[in-house]
């Protein structure tokens, strides 16, 4: 006569035992890229070669990260086993990056600047020193209130324009690239909360304290 505990220790091991699904997926890595006529994939085991009409560009990839053209327009990120946590980790990465660079190659990337403070403004002019500090020979003559002017050399992968005086405009095919720019700039003068001054890197904002008078 077999007891009812028996049995429900023998279906306990048996769900056990039995092939577990993958319960971890990667909302981001799991949605497809929509890939442009304009843009060429070269594939290796270790990396994907990006080409567009702005250039190109070559990204690193795992080994067990596999790029798929399910449609002629639409392209697939996935990873050998989600449950691992490296690669699930990686699996949104990856998706973001080659999606990155797509546009990159396709657009690019604009960031604008705002210098914001009484007498602050800023200027492009030819580099005197050339291109010895790693610039493309143009720089960033910038007013930021201090008893100094501020010099920027601009890299040779950033293009800047000054519409306005208070206005800076960065544009780069490397989203990465250009955000590091941006906070160099940036670093400069970073904006302070209690007047609001400082460089303002697109919509971001600062809010103001209040100072209590003695």
């Amino acid at each position: 006569m077999i007891l009812r505990s028996q049995l429900t220790a023998v279906g306990r091991r048996a769900l056990n035992a039995a092939p577990r699904a993958q319960l971890h997926l990667s909302h981001i890595g799991s949605q497809p890229i929509p890939v442009p006529e304009s843009v060429k994939f070269v594939t290796t085991p270790t990396s994907i070669s990006i080409e567009g009409p702005l250039g190109k560009t070559t990204l690193p990839l795992f080994p067990f990260v596999k790029i798929d053209l399910t449609e002629p327009k639409m392209m697939q990120v996935t990873v050998e086993d989600a449950e691992v946590q490296q690669q699930r980790r990686m699996w949104g990465t990856t998706r973001t990056l080659i999606s990155n660079a797509v546009t990159g190659m396709t657009e690019g990337f604009s960031v604008p600047l705002y210098l914001v403070g009484v007498g602050y403004r800023a200027a492009i002019e030819d580099d005197p020193r050339g291109t010895a500090d790693g610039g493309n020979g143009r720089r960033l003559n910038m007013k930021l209130g201090y008893s100094h002017s501020v010099f920027v050399p601009i890299p040779p992968h950033i293009k800047a324009e000054v519409p306005l005086p208070t206005k800076i405009t960065l544009f780069c095919t490397d989203k990465h690239q250009l955000g590091l720019f941006a906070a160099k700039v940036q670093s400069y003068r970073k904006p302070e909360p209690y007047k609001g001054k400082g460089i303002f890197v697109n919509r971001e904002t600062v809010k103001i304290k209040n100072v209590k008078k003695k």
